[in-house]
């Protein structure tokens, strides 16, 4: 350990002993044997100035990025909670604030593991740290954006490498500035061990240590032993499935179309509230669109796993419609993105819905779709494509002229 670490840690100690909090491993967790990384970091979050970084460590730690733009990590960051320091836990979720816009950081994680407690005194073990790795804010105006899309994968983690590499690369770089998973990456979710192979280190391995993901919440997200502690290994808006981010000339609205049976259907053993979570969504909808910021967006691009049109007759897909049909339609939306239905289509505004709709395939070989989704100040353009690399769905916006919203 060197000195400015041992120094670091000695500081932290001393204000409190950490104030630390108890151990938090999880049902379905392993003991680890060894002192490891489980997953090494991932990106939630990125905006000009601020960034979210992940991590799994094997054993309960207290963790810091150091990070600095230029060629220098001289700044540390931990995560605290009501005044008490993160630590004694496993999932890092650790915020950089105050970040340059429109520049290229370095950072490293540490974690120092916990081994136990002596009255105020904090025991500490050893202390491991990743590689030195980058990430680049984006500018303030940021002019353009280009996004991937994925729809579900269901627990079929090579289809990430498969279409990545065959259609989100141009040449040697990477042709995309951030990925959405928009719903049911998972059939079920049982482990966090069945997170971690199939998404989270899929992701660390190809681009998620240096370009952020999105995973949206699904019907299948929703079901499993684990499928409540999914909020922990994930950076949200107010640890909210619904939310709103700008990236370049978008304004993307993030819906959770939850269930898709209804709250009293067996598969719950009545613990579904969906109905009422739909309804509370579609009030701050309601407001979201009216927002300074919404109303100036060159363009307005929707996620949600179920769309509430051209996706059958099941309760869920109905009751999205009936909450959040009509505000959507006065919103204004550019372009639907969705999944759900494991049948790539697209649908133009119609009666309906006065936006158009794009419903992405999966997860079989032959059926599943990655979008890609390319944005300027004049156009919006949007690209389905199938795993054989057939354009099977394509979009050309342009810009509206939005002076009388």
């Amino acid at each position: 350990m060197n000195t400015d670490r041992r120094s670091f840690l000695e500081k932290m100690s001393a204000l409190g002993a950490l104030s630390l909090l108890p151990a938090t491993v999880m049902a379905g967790v392993p003991a680890a044997e060894n002192h490891e990384f489980v997953v090494q970091p991932y990106l939630q979050n990125l905006s000009s100035r601020e960034v979210t970084i992940m991590w799994i460590t094997s054993r309960n730690c207290f963790s810091w990025v150091e990070y600095g733009d230029g060629n220098y990590t001289s700044k540390r960051a931990f995560a605290y909670n009501n005044g008490l320091i993160e630590a004694n836990n496993r999932v890092n979720k650790i915020t950089l604030e105050n970040l340059k816009p429109g520049t290229t950081h370095k950072y490293k994680i540490v974690s120092t593991e916990i081994t136990g407690f002596k009255n105020s005194t904090v025991q500490f073990g050893e202390t491991i740290s990743g590689p030195l790795l980058t990430f680049t804010t984006p500018a303030e105006n940021e002019e353009e954006i280009k996004v991937v899309i994925f729809n579900d994968i269901h627990d079929r983690p090579q289809i990430i490498p498969q279409l990545l590499y065959r259609h989100g690369y141009t040449g040697n770089e990477k042709d995309y500035d951030f990925v959405v998973f928009n719903g049911d990456c998972f059939d079920w979710v049982s482990s966090e061990q069945q997170m971690v192979d199939h998404l989270l280190k899929p992701c660390v391995d190809i681009f998620g240590s240096e370009i952020p993901f999105l995973l949206t919440q699904g019907n299948h997200e929703c079901r499993g032993g684990f499928s409540r502690h999914i909020p922990a290994y994930y950076a949200y808006p107010d640890d909210k499935f619904y939310f709103s981010f700008v990236r370049g000339p978008i304004h993307f609205l993030v819906l959770d179309s939850g269930e898709d049976k209804t709250d009293d259907s067996v598969e719950y053993g009545g613990l579904a509230a969906f109905d009422r979570y739909r309804e509370k969504q579609a009030k701050w909808l309601a407001k979201e669109i009216e927002s300074e910021a919404f109303k100036k967006a060159p363009f307005r691009v929707l996620l949600i796993h179920i769309s509430p049109y051209h996706s059958g007759d099941w309760h869920g897909t109905l009751h999205c419609r009936e909450v959040f049909g009509p505000i959507l339609n006065k919103a204004g939306i550019d372009l639907q993105l969705s999944g759900h239905t494991h049948r790539y289509m697209t649908h133009e505004a119609d009666k309906d819905h006065n936006y158009p709709i794009v419903i992405g395939g999966g997860p079989l070989e032959g059926k599943r779709t990655l979008m890609k989704l390319h944005a300027n100040q004049k156009e919006l353009n949007l690209k389905m494509i199938r795993d054989d690399g057939e354009l099977v769905g394509k979009f050309t916006i342009p810009r509206k002229n939005r002076s009388k919203a």
